[in-house]
C-alpha cells in the first residue's frame, strides 16, 4: 500500500508552460508524483508529495515549485 498523506496540503506546483520535458523532476522524485506525458511534466500524484524539494532543485528552467519541509 503506497503512503498517502494529509489530503490537498501539498504546496507542489508546477507551470506547464516553463517545462521542458527533460525528466530530471520524474527521476529525482521518490514518490512517483510527477510523470512525463507529450513531453511536458505533469503532476499525477499530488497527495503522495512529501514536499522534499527534489524536483524544485534539480528542475533547470524553475518550472516547479515546492515549499520544502511543510508536508
Amino acid at each position: 500500500m503506497a503512503l498517502k498523506y494529509i489530503k490537498d496540503v501539498s504546496t507542489i506546483k508546477l507551470d506547464v508552460d516553463k517545462c521542458i520535458g527533460c525528466k530530471l523532476c520524474s527521476t529525482v522524485c521518490p514518490h512517483n508524483v510527477i510523470l512525463i506525458e507529450d513531453k511536458k511534466a505533469k503532476i499525477v500524484d499530488k497527495n503522495s508529495c512529501i514536499e522534499c524539494g527534489a524536483c524544485m532543485k534539480n528542475c533547470p528552467t524553475g518550472a516547479l515549485w515546492v515549499r520544502s519541509g511543510v508536508g
